[in-house]
């Protein structure tokens, strides 16, 4: 079993457990509430779902209760992975195709509920009527590694964001754990051409060090990091440096904070030091160049039972595979913000920091919101 399908389990069993998901804006284990201003604002979470990891094709469809999740979440859209890997009898390119079939029936069996995203104004759209837009995006480049001209295949489709490279790299690029990043190959040069050209907001998350510098250099548009953590706090291979982020800003791009195990030494990670990455961020990058991006999904995760168990047997699996990234062995939530509405959380804690409504805005969307306008065609 993939680590994905495994936290989808886990988090039905969470929903079934609680019986139904209620729109209030909880308080966490210290006391912080949400933010008052929450409701008022487009809230992005530039990597997740409405089930833990993104739910592949045998996730679908989704049942009431998660509906139910968005609905109390409060989060207007969130960009979905919807990439599938190659197997032996079918290529990455065909098992994506039919992963986006899945989603699009989906999201069209509930209007009422979901929205695709293709331009920014289905986003406000998305917003005024109170439903989730699904931005669809890939977190690896191999479903267009054998064919460029796909790019604009699967923009039609309606894909707007696409991740270079995974963990382990392509014929693109290198990943973040790949012992020796040779940066950016002719292909992913032209990639990237053929990204701008389209409209597809180029993801460099994965990416190793070479490769992210390599692209951001390359792109004649602004880029982005959707979800990862800050390494002057905490050195890990899929945290980005200073210096990388200084370089993502100063060509109009977005950085995206997660809500990893990636951003603390050990144990599980606490909101507060989620506040402290999203905080090194805004100063390294500045107010307009920050935002969220959960790697989580909306409905909260159950650990109870034995959840440890099993997901340690994921875990291992993962890493005989070479597809595991160091701490992925921990369970990949923050507890404190264990609920639907962790970005409301979230926010209240950067509002008790002193932090003013329009930064909180820009974190929690705003900035998304820019790039995506820059970028969509």
């Amino acid at each position: 079993m993939h680590r994905r399908e495994f936290l989808i389990s886990t988090g039905a069993a969470a929903l079934a457990a609680a019986g139904c998901v209620h729109p209030t804006t909880p308080a966490s284990a210290t006391g912080v509430e949400g933010w008052r201003g929450y409701g008022k604002g487009i809230v992005i979470d530039a990597l997740g779902g409405p089930i833990q990891f993104n739910i592949p094709q045998e996730g679908l469809p989704l049942r009431p209760a998660v509906h139910d999740a968005v609905r109390a979440s409060g989060i207007t859209a969130v960009n979905l992975t919807v990439n599938a890997a190659s197997s032996r009898d079918v290529s990455a390119h065909d098992a994506t195709n039919a992963r986006i079939a899945a989603w699009l029936k989906e999201i069209g069996d509930h209007p009422e509920v979901f929205t695709l995203v293709r331009t920014t104004a289905d986003i406000g759209r998305a917003k005024a009527d109170g439903r989730l837009g699904i931005i669809l995006g890939f977190q690896d480049g191999t479903p267009i590694e054998e064919d460029l001209a796909s790019i604009d295949e699967f923009h039609g489709l309606g894909v707007r964001i696409i991740q270079l490279t995974y963990n382990v790299g392509n014929k693109l690029g290198a990943g973040s754990l790949v012992s020796i990043d040779t940066g950016l190959t002719p292909l992913g040069t032209d990639a990237v051409a053929a990204l701008d050209h389209a409209g597809i907001v180029i993801d460099l998350s994965h990416c190793g060090a070479r490769t992210t510098l390599d692209a951001i250099t390359a792109s004649s548009r602004p880029v982005s990091i959707t979800h990862s953590g800050c390494r002057a706090l905490f050195e890990h291979p899929r945290n980005k440096d200073d210096a990388t982020l200084r370089a993502l800003a100063a060509r109009g791009g977005v950085f995206g904070v997660y809500l990893m195990p990636f951003l603390s030494q050990s144990g599980a990670p606490t909101a507060e030091q989620v506040v402290a990455h999203v905080e090194h961020a805004l100063k390294v990058c500045g107010q307009d160049h920050v935002g969220i991006g959960t790697d989580q999904g909306v409905v909260p995760l159950d650990v109870s039972g034995d959840f440890t168990a099993r997901f340690q047997q994921v875990s291992a699996q993962r890493s005989a595979a070479g597809i595991a990234a160091p701490r992925e062995d921990t369970i990949p939530y923050v507890p404190e913000l264990n609920t639907p509405r962790k970005m409301d959380l979230l926010a209240g804690r950067l509002s008790a920091r002193g932090h003013s409504g329009r930064v909180i805005e820009k974190v929690l969307g705003g900035n998304w919101m820019r790039l995506f306008g820059d970028l969509w065609l």
